[in-house]
């Protein structure tokens, strides 16, 4: 009994984190304030960058999301022994994602939708990256399995989100480098070792974003873009793991191949 319970979070100061993350988001749709632009204007080119309550409010929401993190792992009986930062990615990547289709919904009935869904999904990370602390807890292949599925399933609403509202590729490009990169970083750590692939993480990132830049200017919907991109990150990132294991490369390119081809035919016939 007493395992199991320094393997989950105290019930008190989870809640206290999730309430004030999701009344942070509930407060950019309440409240409504006149937006700002910022422009940018070169020679042939001119581009302008609206920065609105909502903006502020999800950096806000990732940066007390990361704090509260930090704040709940300090009472984990393991956490004097290991590091923490590594466990505060997917919270805070989690928190700024939500922001975007928020946003997107903001004036529709599926803004509660999307809210509901997004307070089960970071209350979900937070309790499985609590867990991750210590890889020899019974739960650590359950916390680690579903860290790695719900890092891939961010990725795709963030991309498909940027898809569908529109935004030039001046933002899509860089966020989607930046957001590659980290889930990678994060799922290449989740071995339970203190190995960080910084080179791998950077390589995938940059790939990911040049498949993005050759397709912004496709006809395609955002689920098909969100997948797309997501197909590459994920085969790259099991070809990284693989190798790492001594798997042989003809072994290793077999099943990201595969994944390749799957979610690829999956956004051509969508």
């Amino acid at each position: 009994m007493l395992e199991s319970r320094s393997s989950l979070p105290s019930a008190d100061r989870m809640g206290m984190l999730i309430a004030s993350v999701l009344l942070t988001f509930a407060l950019s749709r309440l409240i409504q304030t006149p937006g700002l632009t910022l422009s940018l204007s070169l020679p042939g080119f001119y581009y302008a960058f609206p920065i609105t309550l909502g903006s502020f409010m999800t950096l806000f929401a990732a940066a007390l999301t990361a704090a509260g993190m930090d704040w709940l792992m300090r009472e984990h009986p393991a956490s004097e022994d290991r590091a923490s930062r590594e466990h505060l990615l997917l919270p805070t990547l989690t928190a700024f994602v939500m922001g975007t289709p928020l946003a997107i919904l903001a004036d529709s009935q599926a803004w509660w939708s999307g809210f509901i869904f997004g307070a089960i999904l970071l209350t979900a990370v937070c309790v499985a990256e609590y867990i991750t602390i210590d890889p020899s807890t019974p739960l650590y292949g359950l916390a680690r399995a579903g860290l790695t599925a719900v890092a891939y399933a961010l990725f795709l609403v963030l991309v498909t989100s940027l898809r569908f509202s529109g935004a030039r590729m001046v933002v899509v490009i860089p966020s989607t480098f930046i957001v590659a990169g980290l889930i990678s970083l994060r799922i290449l750590h989740l071995d339970g070792t203190d190995r960080w692939d910084f080179p791998w993480a950077a390589g995938i990132g940059m790939v990911c974003a040049q498949i993005g830049a050759g397709l912004h200017y496709w006809p395609l919907s955002a689920i098909q873009f969100g997948l797309a991109l997501t197909g590459p990150l994920y085969a790259l990132t099991m070809l990284s793991v693989s190798l790492s294991e001594n798997v042989p490369l003809r072994r290793a390119v077999v099943g990201p191949a595969l994944m390749m081809l799957l979610a690829w035919g999956s956004a051509i016939f969508l």
